[in-house]
């Protein structure tokens, strides 16, 4: 366990055109950097074509980096949309409020304009898990 009081995951190799974390946690928090849906052809991992299924596929894995560091897409306080076209924000809030059946966290959207296909992502702040805190201590 480590002193200090900011835990990074997912932590960039050195030299990394992507240099951030996926996620820090510190003070009870969870901060999530903007994602959007994995896309890796190679591997078989398609982002989605629709807004729809690039909105699912960035929340699923939004989960993951969530549970990573000790929290859940159910304990999402604050997110950030990002979308490239005004025209999917419609069909983009169809599915993201499939994702918060228990109450919708407050959100702020944004336009983004960053060198890749996506058409939606998305960054957040979640509560910590008391047991994730408490492995920390």
């Amino acid at each position: 366990m480590s002193d200090s009081p900011i835990e990074f995951f997912g932590e960039p190799e050195a030299g990394s055109s992507r240099p951030f974390s996926l996620a820090t946690r510190a003070g009870g928090l969870v901060f999530v950097s903007g994602q959007s849906a994995p896309h890796d052809p190679a591997r078989g991992v398609i982002r989605g074509e629709t807004p729809a299924q690039q909105v699912r596929e960035a929340l699923a894995y939004i989960t993951r980096i969530l549970e990573e560091a000790g929290s859940g897409l159910d304990r999402v306080v604050q997110v950030t949309m990002l979308i490239t076209d005004p025209a999917d924000y419609a069909a983009c809030n169809a599915e993201y409020v499939k994702h918060f059946p228990g109450g919708l966290p407050a959100r702020h959207t944004a336009r983004f304009g960053v060198p890749t296909e996506a058409r939606v992502a998305f960054s957040c702040i979640a509560l910590a898990s008391a047991e994730a805190e408490g492995n920390r201590k």
